[in-house]
């Protein structure tokens, strides 16, 4: 069989452990508050882990579609590959409420599997074979790599920007230009990873007639946030309402990018009891800005160890959220950043390399068990 199917397989069968993990959580710990909704409409202990948060917002898309609203939250937030996605699957289901989270599952887990194998040959390119197998495990089991089975859109975001990545790589234009402009129409971050990709691109082209080509992908990636924008001015008059819904959220991006991860990091070591034991959103803001700090004290070793456009791609993808002023949600951008595993699989010593997965492994497991009895880490 060849390794790129056992890759596959291993992916699922990591995903079906990591499903009874949560059943098991789900059946052991109270939940912290109600979210207010659940698969079947009551409560399943085994189903409703995989429906958090924005799995809410995802599934009232793909059964009800786009539903805009002026001064407020509204769905436009969301971009829509994974939605519509998630709406084909459902209505072949059979259209019922569970029907659309089922879709959503099953798409989460085929693309995280299939992300993962992209992300082996990727891997390839720059590290040996035990090495590149590492950097799939550092991948799935970084702490908030949970995302990938639920029903978010992180694991069809991965798979695009895996592909985008690859494709680029290895000089396959046309299937660059439609893994990037899906990437742009799955999530706004996908915008944010188009100056590292455009970096990769130029150092693939090899000649004029490849620089022109991958000029051209680079440019057709805008087509899927660019048919999205012009959605949101056909329903709102604007073809930025995604941006307004989106700070309705507390999201205001284009403060200071630093400001708040050195101010928990103050508080963590002058006051380090009190801030996390008295302040509710201290631990799971905590976790967060780690996460976004690892992947920033490893942008050196990105660049150096594999080239700018890495390490381009993971500092422009934690910007946005870095600078909005918020914690939550910044483990999730980051477990998306595939440069962050690989980096982490470089690194030298059996010793050094168990200690890393082994820790990544145990904080996967809190985080999980967090996001799983509806504690604020999303």
């Amino acid at each position: 069989m060849p390794i790129e199917a056992r890759v596959f397989i291993a992916a699922l069968g990591f995903r079906v452990f990591s499903a009874l993990v949560a059943f098991l959580v789900a059946v052991t710990f109270p939940a912290y508050q109600n979210q207010g909704f659940t698969v079947y409409g009551h409560e399943h202990l085994f189903w409703d882990p995989f429906a958090r948060y924005d799995a809410g917002w995802y599934h009232g898309i793909a059964s009800q579609g786009y539903l805009y609203g002026a001064g407020g939250r509204n769905n436009l937030a969301f971009f829509p590959v994974y939605p519509l996605l998630m709406r084909a699957g459902g209505t072949l289901l059979g259209g019922r409420q569970e029907d659309y989270y089922f879709a959503g599952i099953v798409i989460s887990w085929l693309a995280f599997a299939a992300a993962m194998t992209v992300l082996y040959r990727l891997a390839l390119l720059d590290l040996p074979r035990p090495t590149a197998i590492r950097a799939v495990m550092f991948t799935a089991a970084f702490p908030f790599a949970y995302f990938f089975g639920m029903v978010y859109s992180e694991s069809v975001f991965l798979l695009t920007l895996a592909l985008a990545t690859y494709t680029l790589r290895t000089r396959r234009w046309l299937a660059a230009a439609i893994s990037g402009a899906v990437m742009t129409a799955t999530r706004v971050t996908g915008v944010m990873a188009l100056p590292g990709l455009a970096y990769v691109a130029w150092r693939a082209a090899q000649d004029r007639p490849a620089q022109v080509r991958a000029a051209a992908a680079m440019a057709a990636s805008l087509a899927g946030i660019g048919i999205y924008c012009a959605f949101n001015y056909r329903v709102s008059g604007s073809p930025f309402a995604w941006y307004d819904a989106i700070t309705f959220w507390g999201y205001h991006p284009g403060g200071d990018p630093f400001g708040g991860v050195l101010g928990l990091l103050r508080a963590l070591v002058v006051r380090p009891y009190r801030f996390l034991a008295t302040e509710r959103m201290a631990p799971y803001d905590t976790l967060n800005a780690l996460a976004a700090l690892t992947a920033l004290a490893l942008l050196p070793v990105i660049w150096r160890r594999f080239n700018l456009g890495y390490a381009l791609i993971v500092l422009a993808g934690l910007l946005l959220p870095l600078s909005s002023g918020q914690f939550e949600g910044l483990g999730r951008y980051c477990s998306v950043q595939f440069p962050i595993a690989f980096a982490l699989a470089s690194f030298t010593g059996e010793v050094r390399q168990h200690v890393l997965l082994v820790g990544s492994a145990i904080l996967y497991a809190i985080c999980l068990a967090l996001f799983v009895t509806v504690h604020p880490l999303f």
